[in-house]
């Protein structure tokens, strides 16, 4: 199933630093780190008439090609979009005409590998299975992205089905894809299941990407990979189109290396989707997500933090980086409460996914024609004759679950109000605008059983070279706050770093 952040520690044992790697980014010139500039700048560069939208995805192909399948082979894209060029130099010709859609005319998108689009792409969820004729509409957010005029550049590679074939499979492979490797260290784990959107951003493969998540496919990647990864509240974007665990928690989300950039990557997504049946409030119609992003976001609010850095040295020992984020926001005027928040543990969350499975991703593959699976039985019997190398013991347990409509929403109902209320208490107990969690919090797992919002924000990068992140997270719906607060955090921290590639 989805891997969410059990801890750093088990991960960091054995790995070393590559040799490619040992350039430094602040060495080379501005023309050769276009692939760094943010959304605002790759804009004002546009208005100045001193880039097109043609030339910076000419630019970011050549870098696929120079990194992702040469060099230090990231392997985080697992097709390009022939379309791309294509495209681009119709958005240059719609802004010469004087017409500009928004901030992400002419901006290169990457699109996680399990989000339909209605071209040349296949939408495969990286597996060898849904190669064929690909997806013959767009999925919902996709429209939105092409009426906002970004470029679709292509797809990025996944954990296969979303993590959702074996337990075994290594964070970041899939059957079509092969293993992504993490850009920061090529021996790292990418995490997963966005781990090919989260790898792309950080290697400057396209300044935007779209991931999703299910239980901690873009927290946990995002965190790894050292970018800006947003989980919405369950229903804030449209699931339609997306290939499916279970619409009890699947979600699209922005993966950028921006606060800001994933905020505007957001506004572009958000809209009134007649066919997801998670109703949102009218309040957040319209809503620009980009409106709180203040420096001094952070100046009186009151935010929780794990109080096991209030009691022990030892955590702090661990990941000396959160503990300098708390320093940091409380210097930028953020009242610090220390909190314990406990993970309910649920029980039946196996089944609960399992039942997902069979109930959603069958539904989703009798959608589909022109490809080799189209039942979940289609799908095991053709990973049977295909062996490669890995299991499928997750999806043979889907197929073998009893499944019941009533007790699937009663299971779901259990495992998410459990995990909303332990959140809401730390909350209402302390008047809380948030809490912000290091990577080896029960939050890693809590957040995404509830369905609750979170964004994971560079903190630095630790001794070995990994990425380090902190968590903030908050109420339904709360996304603007937490990106603001986030934003806060960002600006007083500048802590995010890009790979040394020379």
């Amino acid at each position: 199933m989805d891997v969410t952040l059990n801890g750093r520690m088990k991960r960091l044992a054995g790995i070393a630093l590559f040799s490619i790697f040992a350039g430094t980014a602040c060495a080379q010139t501005p023309e050769t780190r276009l692939e760094y500039v943010s959304v605002d700048e790759i804009n004002q560069r546009m208005d100045r008439g001193q880039l097109t939208s043609a030339t910076l995805v000419r630019h970011l192909l050549q870098r696929i090609e120079r990194l992702d399948k040469n060099g230090p082979a990231i392997n985080a894209i697992i097709e390009l979009n022939p379309d791309a060029l294509a495209m681009a130099e119709a958005m240059d010709q719609e802004r010469k005409g004087g017409y500009i859609r928004g901030p992400l005319h002419g901006i290169a998108v990457l699109l996680k590998d399990n989000i339909d689009t209605s071209d040349q792409l296949q939408t495969s969820a990286g597996s060898l299975a849904m190669v064929g004729q690909p997806a013959a509409k767009d999925a919902f957010i996709v429209q939105r992205l092409r009426a906002a005029g970004a470029v679709i550049l292509g797809k990025t590679n996944l954990s296969e089905w979303a993590n959702f074939r074996d337990p075994g499979i290594p964070s970041g492979w899939s059957g079509r894809g092969g293993q992504t490797k993490n850009p920061h260290l090529l021996s790292g784990d990418p995490c997963g299941s966005s781990s090919g959107s989260a790898a792309a951003v950080a290697a400057g493969f396209a300044p935007l990407s779209v991931g999703t998540e299910t239980a901690g496919s873009i927290i946990c990647p995002a965190s790894f990979n050292g970018v800006v990864g947003l989980k919405p509240t369950v229903g804030l974007l449209s699931r339609s189109g997306l290939i499916p665990v279970t619409h009890k928690l699947d979600t699209p989300g922005p993966m950028a290396r921006t606060v800001r950039d994933a905020a505007l990557l957001l506004n572009a997504m958000a809209g009134d989707d007649p066919a997801d049946p998670i109703k949102k409030p009218r309040t957040l119609n319209g809503l620009d997500y980009t409106a709180a992003l203040q420096p001094d976001a952070l100046v009186g609010k009151r935010i929780g933090y794990p109080a096991k850095f209030d009691r022990s040295a030892l955590p702090r020992l661990l990941d000396p980086q959160f503990s300098q984020a708390l320093e940091l926001m409380q210097a930028a005027g953020a009242t610090l409460i220390p909190v314990d928040l406990k993970d309910p543990r649920s029980k039946g969350v196996d089944d609960a996914f399992h039942m997902g499975i069979q109930r959603d991703l069958s539904g989703y593959l009798a959608t589909r024609t022109g490809i080799p699976a189209q039942t979940l039985e289609d799908l095991l019997l053709f990973n049977a004759a295909n062996n490669q190398g890995h299991g499928q013991d997750t999806l043979i347990a889907a197929s073998k679950v009893a499944f019941n409509e009533q007790t699937y929403n009663q299971l779901w109902q259990k495992i998410q109000s459990e995990n909303a209320a332990a959140i809401e208490r730390l909350l209402a107990t302390h008047t809380l605008d948030a809490i912000v969690s290091d990577v080896a919090s029960p939050a890693m797992n809590v957040v995404p059983l509830s369905g609750y919002p979170g964004v994971m924000v560079p903190s630095g990068i630790d001794d070995e070279g990994v990425p380090t992140s902190i968590f903030f997270f908050g109420p339904r719906w709360s996304e603007a706050r937490l990106l603001a607060l986030a934003y806060g955090y960002e600006q007083v921290s500048n802590a995010r770093r890009v790979p040394a590639f020379k």
